[in-house]
């Protein structure tokens, strides 16, 4: 029997759904909010679509953007020490190092914690901002989308925290230290980093820009260049 008549396309695998952990294939089924599909082989999670669930991403996208732009502002932490004290936010700390062979690290390091975090959550609102609504969504979504998840692994704002957190632990010691806002902003973030990867399904998302006719596949224009 032709695969196309089982509802499936090994050519171009259309109506398939690959497992991200082991790789392995399951053909897709329509699913019902609040139904969960899990992997034959490794039992890792391949959808689980829910009511709600776009609207819902918007709203923690909208957070994560207010949240880290406060936390680049206000003051992260004051260290005080017989009795001169000084409150510093990180862009006071990124202009204390815009000059000298540090700049590129502070580059890397604002880029890593807010630039990319700050895109990603852009790239998210963008993408389903329409779906919400129940418009087709914009030209350019599958592409927006597609790379929110590239940038998902390297946006590091909870391992910003943690070290932040080991670093202060040493400084105790020395000084009298006084968190401020902006650290519990990003405390707040990995919260709303959680609820996020709790109501996300790339699943339900791409077949909501494959049904408006949207190309979701790689082709020779969209293939990011390796190293470039």
């Amino acid at each position: 029997m032709d695969d196309r008549e089982q509802g499936y396309d090994l050519s171009t695998g259309q109506g398939l759904i690959a497992c991200p952990r082991c790789d392995a294939l399951h053909v897709e089924e329509e699913m019902d909010p609040g139904e969960t599909a899990r992997c034959i082989r490794c039992a890792s999670v391949l959808a689980k679509p829910r009511d709600g669930a776009f609207a819902q991403l918007i709203a923690l996208s909208f957070t994560s953007m207010v949240l880290l732009v406060g936390a680049v502002f206000f003051p992260f932490l004051e260290v005080s020490t017989m009795g001169f004290g000084n409150a510093s936010s990180l862009f006071d700390v990124a202009l204390a190092f815009a000059e000298g062979v540090l700049l590129p690290l502070v580059l890397a390091v604002l880029a890593m914690i807010i630039g990319l975090p700050i895109a990603r959550a852009f790239l998210l609102v963008y993408t389903l901002a329409p779906l919400a609504q129940g418009r087709a969504p914009y030209r350019h979504a599958a592409r927006a989308f597609r790379w929110s998840e590239i940038m998902r692994p390297w946006s590091m704002a909870e391992i910003f925290v943690i070290g932040t957190a080991v670093a202060l632990v040493k400084v105790a010691g020395l000084a009298t230290v006084q968190l401020g806002p902006a650290f519990w902003a990003f405390c707040a973030l990995i919260f709303v980093n959680l609820a996020s990867r709790a109501f996300m399904c790339q699943t339900s998302i791409w077949d909501a820009i494959e049904d408006a006719g949207l190309r979701t596949e790689f082709d020779d224009a969209s293939r990011p260049e390796a190293g470039g």
